[in-house]
């Protein structure tokens, strides 16, 4: 038996999580580590920002963070990368992510980081998978029922989390599964 790269998206997306996560949580007060959060101020002005809107999912606020994020994209990613393809699947996260990044910008400003809205969107789009035309798989909607009902939930404690995208993310999921032409 060899060893086998099919999924490489996955891999370097995981790869540079783990780097950007490393800068965010040893190094926070160093500039390049502020482009792994994105600043809930919408800084129109400051490049910056328009860099961190695309990579503040490689951010994570701490290991637990990035572990339980990674261990879903190293789950899912593969599985949704070879059903779509690297180009689709990196195009598919990086449109996700700067759309939640810009709403919740501009809803909310408090800063976000890390790709848990992504995962939400791995999740939901993992269940629509092989769905043909006029069919809602029931794991769908037992997925959205579980997932964002603990959402909604979970968005009525104070916390650091921006339930928001997570579940804007898993919105994205079921567009990308229900619109895959």
């Amino acid at each position: 038996m060899k060893i086998t790269f099919q999924s490489k998206g996955s891999l370097y997306f995981a790869l540079i999580c783990v780097l950007g996560s490393f800068l965010v949580i040893k190094m926070p007060e160093a500039s390049i580590s502020q482009l792994f959060i994105l600043n809930g101020d919408a800084q129109f002005y400051d490049w910056k920002w328009y860099i961190s809107l695309f990579t503040y999912v490689f951010g994570h606020s701490s290991l637990e963070h990035l572990l339980g994020n990674m261990s879903l994209l190293l789950i899912l990613g593969p599985i949704i990368e070879l059903k779509y393809g690297t180009q689709r699947f990196i195009l598919m996260s990086a449109i996700t992510a700067v759309a939640t990044g810009l709403l919740h910008t501009l809803l909310w400003d408090n800063h976000l980081l890390g790709f848990s809205g992504l995962v939400f969107m791995f999740i939901v789009l993992s269940t629509l998978l092989n769905i043909r035309n006029r069919e809602i798989p029931f794991n769908f909607i037992l997925v959205i029922v579980l997932y964002f009902g603990m959402e909604i939930l979970s968005s009525l404690e104070e916390t650091q989390i921006s339930h928001f995208a997570h579940l804007f993310g898993g919105a994205m999921g079921a567009f990308w599964g229900f619109n895959r032409r």
